[in-house]
């Protein structure tokens, strides 16, 4: 592989809503470049970028995919990143790492159009940008909807198309490219064949190059002075401002093409390496300095080192495989770096270039590169690698909030025996997931970002780990309490022949304000039980809350008053205490109206306006009470209190109601009483699942 200077190299992700056909794209720009032997498709599985068998099987991206390409004069890093929502930290992370987003869009009318590149637009954090109209060649599209329809979802921008189809839907074959004024027909094969302007289109297509002149002049105070006053315009002055005005995002250009049937692509690829930015232009990144405060990163191949790890790749067989863009300076492989997000040492081994799987040596590297390397201690996605003299960290992306959680049950002692070395190796991959055991349930908690991600998980432990695991729905943690006051007896006593067991506590329990805990009072008087006996009636009574009467909940808002007891000289001691103690309050629970409290969620959902009916009807039928709205240019949050019981799995059903436009954050809230119809159907089930326990025993 020949070097390329840092101007000739372009750092591009695809970025889109799922369904657009980004992979697709990939796939057709390295098979037409020679980059790829043979054109993978993703239908068929032979999709060389989607290559986990969970991707396969799902027809979709759920990685970013870091690959490349060389054009006769430039070297183009593409990342094809996921468009599923469930997915997007690895798309933000991907954004990170290069220099220019290509947004890709399915033509209106497309089945899988829908467009919604406002979210993907601004994940593309301000970057320069371009978008790729695909699936141009499918039934009742309309390339001037589909502009319409971007320009729309891009407000505040110029959105311009740079080239014009040749025919629509079936017999789509042929583009204009407007700056160049140049026509192309395509077999279908990848082959791109330059023809001249069809008569029947010169108009438009003069018409529509004025409007690229109208947009750059405008950019432009001189040029637009002679433009007005019918100056002819230079082609490389509408090149440089387009260049310019792409760089600055005030301008985003439109392409038009088929991924599939191989049509555009070369206008394409000309356009990324004409319009796009090199490393050296990109804007300085950030950094924070160990000692407080910002520094700028400016690029160049001299100065200190500075990377970002944006992607880690865990391979059950290669290991871990860290890839990270460099922002500035030079390092030789089997050198070493500084991970100043851990503050250690790194020793790095041979670096790569990445094409799906395989792999391409690459030294050194140098600013712009993207670069993977085998085996690193301590680096894990969102660290920043530096000379140990120039530290400083650059911002991660911010993890997105777990909001769907499944218990998992492994299905046998072999699966149990690796399911954690597994699951800590699939974190390093994807930090988004999270696992734990619930102290109160005692269950095996996998959560994730949505339905999709913790079903990919365990496909993941299954295909690539060999750990086979069962999903279900986790348990509620409800909590008991009472409504009403009680008095009861505890009495235990035993005698066994020798010295017997002997404790008598007399309590009161009463109910505390709604998050009060437990509270517990000494009322003994004249030596009715013994000082050094009364911790030990408190210990039996916290020991019993632990396990509530109704459903064998924790007991919480209770305070509980010991007020009179007796005891025994010689057979009195903390167990018995403890024991009386215990029986008392549970003695004195039943009788003060006890119940069963909920969870509720505090929950903020954003959604765009015309969903606004839809999502609200939806909390009312979860229990749900909104609590306040804000509204911001067609976009709505919603501030509500749900019950927990009801949104185990509203990730999925938010995305249904929305399609795919709404995301939500909860947080605890509050316990409260639950309804009587609902508590006493929980009640059912839990007496009947410790009844078959019992008898199991």
């Amino acid at each position: 592989m020949k070097e390329y200077s840092r101007d000739c190299i372009r750092n591009i992700a695809l970025v889109a809503p799922h369904g657009a056909g980004k992979t697709s794209l990939a796939e057709a720009i390295l098979y037409t470049h020679g980059a790829t032997d043979k054109l993978g498709k993703v239908d068929d599985g032979s999709s060389v970028l989607d290559y986990e068998p969970e991707e396969k099987h799902r027809k979709m991206s759920i990685n970013s995919h870091i690959t490349f390409y060389e054009t006769r004069s430039h070297l183009v890093n593409l990342i094809d990143t996921p468009g599923f929502l469930n997915f997007l930290y690895e798309a933000e992370n991907a954004v990170r790492a290069v220099d220019g987003v290509v947004l890709v869009a399915g033509a209106v009318g497309s089945a899988e159009s829908g467009l919604q590149l406002k979210k993907y637009w601004d994940i593309a954090g301000g970057l320069p940008c371009m978008v790729f109209v695909n699936k141009l060649d499918r039934e009742n599209t309309s390339y001037e909807a589909t502009v319409s329809a971007v320009a729309k979802e891009l407000a505040g921008v110029k959105v311009i198309p740079l080239t014009l189809p040749i025919g629509g839907q079936h017999n789509f074959k042929g583009l204009v490219d407007l700056v160049d004024m140049k026509a192309y027909a395509y077999d279908g094969s990848g082959g791109a064949r330059e023809i001249p302007v069809p008569d029947d289109m010169m108009d438009a297509a003069a018409a529509s190059r004025e409007e690229i002149i109208e947009t750059v002049a405008e950019l432009d105070d001189d040029l637009l002075e002679k433009y007005l006053d019918g100056e002819p315009v230079d082609e490389d002055r509408i090149t440089s401002l387009l260049h310019e005005g792409i760089l600055d995002g005030r301008v985003v250009p439109v392409f038009f093409g088929s991924a599939t049937g191989l049509v555009g692509l070369n206008v394409l690829s000309g356009a990324i390496t004409r319009y796009m930015p090199s490393p050296l232009e990109r804007k300085p990144m950030k950094g924070m300095l160990p000692e407080g405060g910002e520094t700028d990163i400016a690029p160049g191949e001299k100065g200190p080192f500075s990377a970002y790890v944006f992607k880690t790749i865990s391979d059950p067989y290669a290991g871990k495989i860290t890839v990270f863009r460099v922002y500035s300076g030079t390092l030789n492989g089997d050198g070493g770096a500084y991970n100043a997000t851990k503050g250690s040492k790194e020793k790095l081994g041979h670096f790569h270039r990445l094409l799906g799987k395989k792999e391409f040596p690459l030294s050194p590297a140098s600013c712009g590169d993207i670069v993977a390397v085998n085996k690193l201690k301590d680096a894990s996605t969102g660290d920043t690698l530096t000379d140990e003299a120039h530290q400083m960290i650059i911002p991660s992306v911010p993890l997105p909030a777990a909001v769907l959680s499944y218990a998992i049950e492994a299905r046998t002692r072999n699966d149990e025996d690796k399911l954690m070395s597994s699951l800590a190796r699939i974190h390093e991959e994807d930090p988004t997931i999270h696992y734990r055991i619930d102290e109160e349930t005692k269950e095996f908690l996998l959560s994730g970002t949505g339905q999709s991600h913790v079903e990919a998980t365990v496909n993941k432990l299954r295909d690539s780990y060999g750990v086979n695991v069962e999903l279900k729905t986790p348990r509620v943690p409800y909590r008991e309490t009472i409504r009403g006051r009680a008095k009861a007896e505890g009495k235990y006593i035993k005698q066994t022949g020798g010295k017997g067991q002997y404790g008598d506590a007399w309590v009161e329990v009463e109910p505390l304000p709604r998050g009060g805990g437990f509270e517990f009072v000494n009322n003994i008087v004249g030596g009715a039980i013994p000082k050094n006996f009364i911790p030990s009636v408190e210990k039996g009574v916290v020991d019993s809350m632990r396990k509530g009467i109704l459903a064998g909940y924790p007991v919480v808002d209770v305070k509980l008053t010991l007020f009179d007891g007796k005891y025994h000289t010689v057979d009195s001691s903390d167990m018995a205490f403890q024991i009386a103690g215990s029986m008392g309050f549970r003695k004195a629970m039943e009788d003060a109206s006890p119940v069963l409290l909920e969870p509720v969620m505090k929950m903020e959902i954003t959604i765009p306006d015309e969903c606004m009916g839809d999502v609200i009807g939806d909390i009312n039928a979860r229990r749900g009470k909104v609590s306040g709205f804000d509204s911001l240019s067609g976009t709505n949050i919603i501030n509500a209190l749900i019950p927990m019981a009801e949104i185990l799995t509203y990730a999925q059903d938010l995305r249904a109601i929305t399609s795919g436009r709404g995301t939500f954050s909860m947080d605890f809230s509050h316990y409260e009483e639950l309804p009587d119809h609902i508590a006493s159907k929980i009640i059912e089930k839990e007496q009947t699942v410790a009844a078959e326990a019992h008898a199991g025993h």
